[in-house]
């Protein structure tokens, strides 16, 4: 099996640690295989892959897409370091309201899959980062998305920055308790 999948303290969060094959030329690994992700219960289709690029301090997040176009997502780091967030919006989970993060790196490989019903987040530790991530259940919809504040005091994400750098729409986000009408 070219993955370990370990699941975090949200269920059905994954991080997940591709097999790399590292040799003088560099290096080589698998980022997705349909029938390995389908035996850890990932079985929607990958509907759209988006790559982005930010600099340190950067925070984009907590975004999320509301019933009938939500979205599961695998995030990986191609270029330097981030603190990755999923927020659980299941009103049925067990963990509803709760967060989950984790460093993920270009040098570990390392990704995470947050499925429907999740708000994701990072923020960008080193000078600069891409990340790439990978869609399940629909496709971006402006008309659907809808986000929280990074900084909503009833979440109280532990963020490794102190001062981050957000775009007009993310300095603009919801507070949990407004925000809470949408979510699924």
């Amino acid at each position: 099996m070219p993955f370990d999948f370990k699941t975090l303290r949200i269920k059905d969060v994954m991080f997940i640690a591709p097999k790399v094959f590292d040799d003088q030329r560099g290096f080589f690994s698998e980022v997705f295989k349909s029938s390995e992700f389908k035996e850890i219960g990932v079985t929607e289709p990958i509907v759209q892959v988006n790559h982005s690029r930010s600099n340190r301090d950067v925070l984009r997040g907590l975004h999320y897409q509301i019933n009938p176009k939500e979205q599961g997502k695998m995030v990986g780091v191609v270029l330097g370091e981030i603190f990755d967030v999923g927020v659980d919006l299941r009103k049925e989970s067990s963990t509803y309201g709760q967060w989950v993060g984790k460093k993920l790196t270009s040098e570990n490989k390392g990704m995470m899959f947050f499925p429907k019903g999740f708000a994701h987040g990072f923020c960008v530790l080193s000078d600069v980062a891409e990340i790439v991530y990978y869609c399940t259940g629909s496709e971006y919809s402006p008309e659907n998305e809808h986000g929280i504040i990074w900084n909503d005091p009833r979440l109280k994400i532990e963020w490794p920055i102190k001062n981050p750098i957000l775009s007009e729409k993310d300095l603009k986000l919801s507070r949990w308790d407004v925000a809470e009408k949408y979510f699924i």
